[in-house]
């Protein structure tokens, strides 16, 4: 099987220069836009700075303050304190004067009568005694001194409440005003990180590549059942890329004979991937030689096997390697930064979803080779499309993609298919001999496996553009199938060459590799002028017009039964792809 992908649309040779002036003018609006959100950007996150400088300053002053504020009540405390006890002091020592005083003012009189002697009589030193301060001075003192302590404590408790409530309002101010402070930090640092992060993916998915980098490469492989893929426009587009009325009728002509030139080259894709199938059925040998055209004979290359099937896809991905990365630089010309991006990443995550998915497709091609070198190729191909069944119930397991009533039933039409086109290769073995055991299970095997690498791709889609992926996977196969024939096998896996026949096997190769090319390029093309849906629903005729070309190719005929599982198998398949399609242009609506 070949494989596919897609991108979005291009015009066609006729209009590539006005397409060319168009993009590059897109180009340079995007770039103008992201050059004035950036400065905008800019601008905000140094106003943002320069704000919480001035913050930071107005903080380191406050504390300055505060402390200044301190000190000086400190000081203007013990001032007051200071003054108030030489007041009290200077109070006291009036008072106790003033009592002195009056106590020997008092003692004197006393002496005086008791003595006889007037008061204006002189009073001998020796005779007059050292008056002594009354019992109540003591007690006096006391209460003053008393006072005066609970006073100042009083003073020093009130000071002290008020320094307290002071200092725990500014504490928290102070609080508020750091974590105001880192507040605005993480603010502006999410606000530079989310600015990065805006920057980083519009310069990954616009700058190198105007078209939609997001398709899902899944959805857009060969015969894969897949949605729209809807391009949205963007807001800031030019005027002269975006049709007025009076174009109207024009851009509608345009568009239609896009879609069908679109149509046209996916049918050609899905003629040149069914020619691959029938080729790669001549190249294997079955009992009797295959008759071309009803001309000539040809006897084949190789017999059926495992070890075999892993030869033929070694020399067809060769070419693929020889010519692929000429082709992906053509079709996309940032291929080689992306998947240098994807080196340099590390993203371990990304990188298991890319190698996993290359080895579920290496096994579906291997397996998908052993099934037509035994059973006709259009009953292989009918068998393998029990991929989408696998592909459906594993969204719904995985993602609860859960299936609408179309699904289920296309599901049980494509099981009913597949039993109508296996049951007479079991009941009627066909002339041209092979296993037919081994050709059905390896069929329902390599659809089983396409399924896994179906969904591992749909995990990766998003993080890397599909032709990028495309290289990476064929490159990831070559590698697997070079390790798979330098590993000693046993002789029933192992291949089986006549060294006679290397010249066929390798021209055998080139025409598989040229043809894989081919059926690329034009799907590519047909899904960009198409769109992924049209293209899909094409892609469904694969085991019709396989069967078609076996028939006419090499008289390779099928039963009716077989016939009518391969129609139910291809309906359903295509009702499935038509639902998806309509599905999202009625949640539009």
């Amino acid at each position: 099987m070949a494989q596919r992908n897609v991108y979005s649309s291009k015009d066609d040779p006729g209009d590539a220069q006005s397409a060319q002036e168009v993009l590059d003018s897109v180009i340079q609006e995007l770039d103008s836009l992201h050059q004035n959100v950036k400065g905008q950007l800019n601008q905000d996150i140094t106003r943002l700075q320069s704000e919480k400088n001035h913050l930071i300053d107005d903080i380191e002053d406050l504390r300055q303050q505060y402390r200044k504020l301190q000190s000086q009540q400190m000081e203007s405390l013990s001032g007051r304190y200071i003054q108030q006890q030489q007041l009290w002091l200077k109070q006291l020592a009036q008072v106790l004067a003033h009592n002195l005083q009056d106590l020997l003012v008092q003692r004197f009189s006393e002496l005086s009568a008791n003595s006889g002697h007037s008061l204006s009589s002189p009073i001998p030193s020796g005779e007059f005694p050292i008056p002594m301060p009354p019992n109540n001075y003591d007690e006096r003192a006391s209460e003053l001194l008393s006072a005066l302590d609970q006073r100042i404590d009083r003073s020093f408790q009130m000071l002290e409440q008020d320094l307290s409530s002071y200092e725990s309002e500014l504490s928290m101010r102070l609080n508020n005003m750091q974590t105001l402070e880192r507040q605005g930090e993480e603010l502006l640092q999410n606000l530079v990180n989310r600015i990065r992060e805006e920057l980083e993916e519009e310069q990954e998915e616009y700058l190198d590549n105007p078209f939609d980098a997001r398709d899902s490469y899944a959805e857009e492989s060969a015969n894969s059942v897949r949605p729209p893929a809807i391009a949205p426009a963007p807001v800031d587009a030019p005027r002269d890329s975006v049709p007025q009325p009076s174009d109207a009728p024009a851009a509608i002509a345009k568009a239609s004979s896009q879609v069908q030139a679109g149509l046209i080259l996916a049918l050609s894709s899905a003629v040149v991937l069914s020619l691959f199938n029938v080729c790669l059925r001549i190249l294997i040998k079955s009992r009797n030689p295959r008759m071309i055209f009803g001309l000539f004979e040809l006897p084949g290359v190789v017999t059926p096997g495992f070890g075999n099937s892993l030869l033929i896809l070694l020399m067809r991905l060769i070419v693929v390697m020889a010519l692929m990365p000429v082709l992906a630089t053509f079709l996309y010309p940032s291929v080689w930064k992306d998947i240098r991006r994807l080196f340099q990443s590390g993203d371990r995550v990304l990188w298991s979803k890319v190698v996993g998915s290359a080895f579920f497709l290496f096994l579906s091609q291997v397996l998908i080779y052993l099934a037509i070198g035994n059973i006709p190729a259009g009953i292989a191909i009918t068998i393998f499309f029990i991929y989408p069944i696998v592909t459906v119930l594993g969204s719904w397991i995985l993602f609860g993609a859960r299936p609408s009533t179309i699904g289920f039933l296309a599901i049980c039409g494509i099981t009913a298919g597949l039993i109508l086109a296996g049951w007479p290769s079991f009941a009627s073995p066909a002339p041209g001999g092979g296993n037919v055991g081994v050709g059905v299970t390896a069929a329902l095997g390599a659809g089983i496996m396409f399924a896994g690498y179906v969904l591992l791709t749909q995990m990766a889609a998003g993080k890397l553009h599909p032709i990028p992926f495309s290289l990476v996977n064929f490159a990831t196969i070559f590698v697997f199938s070079a390790l798979s024939l330098w590993v000693p096998l046993s002789e029933n896996l192992a291949p089986q060459i006549d060294p006679n026949v290397w010249p066929g096997l390798i021209a055998g190769g080139v025409v598989l590799g040229v043809l894989t090319l081919f059926s690329y390029l034009l799907n590519n093309f047909a899904i960009r002028f198409a769109g992924a849906a049209l293209a899909s629903v094409i892609g469904t005729l694969g085991p019709a017009m396989t069967a078609l070309f076996g028939f006419v190719i090499i008289n390779e005929k099928l039963q009716p039964v077989a016939i009518l599982g391969m129609a139910v198998v291809t309906l359903s398949v295509a009702a499935m792809s038509v639902e998806r399609m309509v599905a999202p242009q009625k949640k539009a609506g």
